[in-house]
């Protein structure tokens, strides 16, 4: 009983604790040009980062055609330190277009700027809003 307590104590010294990413959590875009939105769930995906569309929704708040939802709308993005993400891609479901992006976390870490280029044709995906 000794050396299994002296084992938890030692264990519980020398755990790391799993720090969740401040861009972790569920996030509000900005309307696309049909004016719909969506909420996008950012979290860990093997060593990167990704985002899942949870839900959709027209521009007055009601359900959107679910067809999108479970996809991946942001992928492979990693930390650049600062609240800083790049290297990733964003899926831009209204143009079916994949955009090389970058984000930001911004408003004291309550919106994510997001940005996107394909070639030379650079799109301003605007500042999402934290949900959750």
């Amino acid at each position: 009983m000794k050396n299994t307590l002296v084992a938890a104590v030692f264990g519980a010294i020398l755990a790391v604790p799993a720090v969740a990413d401040p861009v972790f959590g569920t996030w509000k875009t900005i309307p696309d040009d049909n004016g719909n939105y969506g909420h996008i769930q950012v979290k860990q995906c093997g060593d990167t980062i990704c985002g899942e569309l949870i839900a959709s929704f027209e521009g007055d708040g009601s359900a959107a055609d679910p067809r999108h939802v479970g996809k991946n709308i942001v992928w492979n993005m990693t930390s650049k330190g600062n609240g800083k993400y790049g290297g990733g891609k964003i899926w831009a479901p209204d143009r079916d277009k994949t955009y090389s992006s970058k984000m930001e976390l911004v408003d004291g870490g309550n919106g994510l700027k997001v940005k996107g280029c394909v070639a030379i044709i650079c799109r301003d995906g605007g500042t999402w809003t934290r949900v959750n």
